[in-house]
């Protein structure tokens, strides 16, 4: 027997065998192959510059006027194609501030969710300000939530009067612990985006009397 018949074929004496164009053919076949599962390798993997941003976001779920400590938000990493416009990315920027409305675990949080003057600015436009009141019937508070639109009205000397027409409300908070005052139960703290000079006469109404709303 010659060594030629006792060696068994091996896989690719059958491709040696083959004319070269038939090769080459092959070949390119197996280039195409390998360079489009490249390609989705490719696709599957972040792009050089996506790289991920921090972003604030609640470690919990966390009610209005809560008032922010670096136990309540965590720092996470998003894509920037999904990062929201104006997102904090510190704890020390919103440690000590109050919280306008509830907030879920994982919610970014930006200065929109935050009482204070963009908020009012957002509300009430370039010369707002954010006026705490306490309708003079607690119950009327529960009927609002931040983006209602109310009048402020007083008592006067010839009846009641509208300080300010279609205020934004841009904060339900609820009582302080130990809140205490005229009376027993002060209610929610509500407040409402005006502009300067409405701001001034609705704060000054507060404190000489009973203030309350009407929706709109």
């Amino acid at each position: 027997m010659t060594e030629r018949t006792e060696r068994a074929e091996r896989p690719w004496d059958r491709l040696l065998r083959r004319p070269s164009w038939s090769r080459a053919l092959l070949a390119r076949r197996l280039l195409a192959a390998v360079l489009a599962v490249a390609a989705v390798v490719v696709a599957l993997l972040p792009a050089p510059g996506a790289e991920r941003v921090p972003v604030l976001v609640a470690a919990r779920d966390l009610g209005p006027g809560t008032a922010l400590g670096p136990a309540d938000v965590l720092v996470a990493a998003w894509p920037p194609a999904l990062a929201p416009a104006g997102a904090l990315t510190t704890s020390a920027a919103v440690t000590g501030r109050l919280l306008a409305g509830p907030v879920t675990a994982g919610e970014p949080i930006g200065e929109l969710r935050l009482v204070g003057p963009a908020l009012a600015v957002a509300a009430g436009g370039p010369d707002a300000s954010a006026v705490p009141l306490r309708p003079a019937d607690p119950a009327v508070a529960a009927l609002l939530s931040p983006g209602s639109r109310v009048d402020v009205v007083a008592a006067g000397p010839d009846g009641a009067r509208v300080l300010a027409a279609r205020a934004g409300v841009v904060a339900v908070l609820p009582p302080a612990p130990g809140a205490a005052g005229a009376r027993a139960d002060p209610g929610p703290l509500v407040l409402v985006a005006l502009p300067e000079a409405e701001a001034t006469a609705v704060a000054a109404a507060t404190l000489a009397g009973e203030v309350t709303v009407t929706l709109r």
